[in-house]
């Protein structure tokens, strides 16, 4: 049985700390200096997005820069955390195209008395001998190396592989982006590792059951650090339950009695349980415990000073503005109307409560009190990206038109914030209602994906994901959404809405019923691509100089690759990034969108979101 120890400072760790690019990381991560907080300590934790973050690996050991943190997500039997840095040594092989990166399997240089590690996205390579005959099976193969072949295939199995001629080959194991769809390793093999953070029976035991710290004590055992509020509550608990046995069996007595009159008499009459209500309890109880803060009502219309200031309001309910016991500002969203047994509320709870990364909104708490509804955000005071790229005559003038500059970089950031929610999760997260509106901007203009109320949760392996009708806004749904005859539902559909929205924030209007050159119902998509095609100017407000005539082609060569209609031809999220960040005269203009324009007063599928 695991040691307890005082901990003085425990009671007061904050749930989460700010680490500059990384977002806010919470346990087991913490910021060199609070090891009573968590035991993975991160360096350089800065407001500044430039300054590198560092973890060590290994007590003593040397330390590597951290690429992004994800929250430590629970299932019944497990708590794990995942984290992904730069193995500069291991990157700089791949980036130099030498194939000694492939020589080994890759190992990780972690010790600790806490957790194990192990990659998140791996697989294996067989390294074989050129002269081998490889027979009986159907592999990708790369014979760029010197000496031997590298077969791969990420479904193959060591049972496949012990069937074949690859049992003669040498088999490594090394870390990967993601699902790769590509035959060079080169392009999928990676030196940003991916490593899966597995607490320890003990360790999960001491923090969630006994809200406490893993430690080593001085012996180098380990021992649980419990908080004194911990230890007070448990004596005031004892005390409690010692001088109040009597009254609680009468209480036990009279609550079979209640409950018998009321099974008996009332229940039909007034007592009958919301089914909704009970649906989303049990989820709730399923997740087990969240990253998010669970507040009645009271408390929610208390940090609203009764719901006075209202920033908006949408289809599903209203915005106010409140403040936390901190004195933090929220933004607090109160929800009127559920859907679908309050699948909307427990997508958002649930998908966002999983994230924790710069370019996502960060869901502070909820409220699931009898039929009241609220999402407590942190609160974005440049509200949603809609109303700083469309021409609005009625607009308020403090309201301003954001230069290229900054809508590359806000491009890019909701580009990252989809690659984390593909690939960064334990769990894939897919949006389905990607559109400005749902984009807010911090005082820094830093983007941040918002409204996950129709987003899908879906196992890691699945590539493809199955949905009933269509969700989404008009304008923004891909062609396979509507139809499976255009291919299977995947990320690649968020990549479409992703592909409108660019194209959005180039034009600066909408892209359905747009008056350009004296027509009355141009499609932008086409028209910007003619003049792509023809090497014209854009034509575009605002275009200063070469270097943002040279940005607002790149946004626009992107966001024509993205709204392809088959998803097979879309890039990937990742590849979004890499092209955005790259010279646009390395990237290729696509071929034109089939699709025409949709019905110039569309209907939305889902319903009208609306800013924080």
């Amino acid at each position: 049985m695991p040691l307890l120890l005082a901990a003085g400072d425990h009671g007061r760790c904050p749930p989460s700390f700010p680490c500059g690019y990384l977002g806010n990381i919470t346990y087991p991560f913490t910021i060199t200096g609070r090891r009573d907080c968590g035991f993975l300590s991160i360096r350089n934790c800065s407001d500044d997005p430039h300054t590198p973050k560092y973890i060590q690996l290994q007590p003593n050991g040397g330390w590597v820069q951290v690429v992004t943190t994800y929250p430590l997500l629970s299932s019944p039997t497990i708590r794990f955390a995942t984290f992904q840095f730069r193995d500069k040594h291991f990157y700089d092989l791949l980036q130099s195209q030498s194939c000694e990166a492939f020589t080994n399997s890759y190992t990780l240089p972690l010790i600790s008395h806490f957790a194990a590690f192990s990659l998140a996205h791996k697989a294996c390579l067989f390294l074989c001998n050129k002269t081998f005959n490889v027979t009986n099976i159907n592999m990708s193969k790369y014979n760029g190396c010197l000496g031997y072949d590298i077969y791969y295939d990420h479904f193959i199995t060591d049972e496949d592989a012990s069937r074949s001629s690859l049992k003669a080959c040498k088999k490594v194991l090394l870390p990967i982006k993601d699902l790769p769809d590509a035959n060079d390793p080169f392009t999928f093999v990676t030196g940003d590792v991916t490593v899966t953070v597995t607490l320890t029976d003990q360790c999960s035991d001491c923090y969630y059951r006994k809200r406490g710290q893993c430690q080593l004590d001085s012996r180098e055992q380990f021992c649980c650090a419990y908080s004194y509020a911990y230890e007070e509550t448990r004596k005031k608990m004892w005390k409690v339950a010692t001088a109040s046995t009597v009254a609680a069996a009468v209480l036990v007595v009279l609550m079979v009695l209640v409950c018998c009159f009321r099974t008996k008499i009332f229940y039909p009459l007034f007592w009958k349980e919301n089914p909704t209500h009970r649906v989303i309890e049990d989820i709730l109880k399923e997740q087990g415990p969240l990253t998010t803060v669970r507040f009645s009502y009271l408390e929610v219309k208390k940090m609203t000073n009764s719901f006075r200031n209202k920033l908006g309001q949408g289809g599903f309910g209203s915005v106010y503005k409140g403040k936390l016991h901190d004195g933090s500002f929220v933004a607090v969203k109160i929800l009127a109307v559920s859907k679908g047994n309050g699948e909307e509320f427990i997508n958002e709870v649930v998908s966002i409560s999983r994230t924790s990364h710069v370019n996502i909104i960060r869901l502070l708490g909820f409220c699931f009190d009898n039929t009241h509804r609220a999402l407590i955000y942190e609160f974005m005071p440049n509200g949603s990206l809609d109303k700083f790229i469309y021409e609005d005559k009625n607009a308020s003038k403090d309201v301003h038109h954001l230069d290229w500059k900054i809508l590359n970089d806000i491009a890019i950031g909701i580009a990252r914030g989809l690659e984390y929610l593909y690939r960064g999760c334990n769990t894939r997260i897919l949006h389905f209602d990607i559109k400005p509106h749902n984009i807010l901007l911090d005082e820094d203009f830093c983007p941040k994906i918002s409204d996950f109320g129709l987003s899908k949760v879906c196992p890691r392996k699945e590539s493809m994901v199955s949905i009933f009708g269509a969700r989404g806004t008009a304008g923004y749904i891909a062609p396979e959404v509507f139809s499976r005859n255009f291919g299977a539902v995947s990320h690649k559909s968020d990549v479409y809405s992703y592909g409108m929205m660019i194209l959005e924030m180039v034009g600066r209007r909408k892209n359905i019923k747009t008056k350009v050159d004296r027509s009355s119902e141009i499609y932008f998509p086409h028209w910007i691509y003619s003049r792509l095609e023809s090497n014209s100017e854009l034509g575009l407000e605002n275009v200063r100089n070469e270097s943002e005539d040279e940005m607002v082609r790149k946004m626009t060569i992107v966001g024509l690759w993205c709204i392809q209609t088959h998803p097979s031809t879309r890039p990937t999220i990742s590849k979004v990034t890499e092209m955005l960040e790259s010279k646009v005269g390395l990237l290729q203009i696509p071929p034109k969108p089939f699709l025409s324009s949709p019905s110039p007063s569309p209907t939305n599928l889902s319903y009208e979101s609306f800013s924080l």
